[in-house]
């Protein structure tokens, strides 16, 4: 993982193939906790509003299909750069300073303002990449 201001790597498990890179569209799941610990429910908040193709519970935990295309800003700037690099099947821990996330604006009644994060996210696949 690219070092980068603000985001600290914990843990990485590397995937299969090849490594995800801006301008591809991926698939992932992930999980915020706050600092201190706290899980953040923000898959089962989100679940209520989406397709039912778009959850999967695995273990007992709610997980969200999610799709970008990397270098979009579709995704906050903590998660794009820790899926940077990672190959599918892959996972990383990492945690996010406020800058890179929520910033003073933080998620009511979810994610307080100036939170740091703990993110979990797992690369599922890498559904189209950029041409070679």
């Amino acid at each position: 993982m690219k070092r980068i201001s603000g985001l600290k790597l914990l843990d990485e498990q590397e995937g299969d193939g090849p490594s995800a890179q801006k301008g591809d569209r991926v698939m992932f799941h992930m999980r915020f906790f706050l600092n201190k610990g706290d899980e953040i429910p923000l898959n089962e908040t989100q679940a209520k509003h989406l397709p039912k193709e778009m959850i999967r519970v695995m273990d007992g935990m709610t997980f969200i299909d999610r799709t970008i295309v990397l270098g979009r800003r579709e995704a906050i700037a903590g998660v794009e750069h820790t899926l940077m690099g990672m190959k599918a099947g892959g996972y990383r821990k990492v945690r996010v300073s406020p800058h890179l996330a929520y910033r003073d604006k933080g998620i009511p009644d979810l994610i307080p303002p100036d939170a740091v994060l703990i993110c979990e996210i797992w690369l599922r696949d890498i559904v189209s990449a950029l041409p070679s």
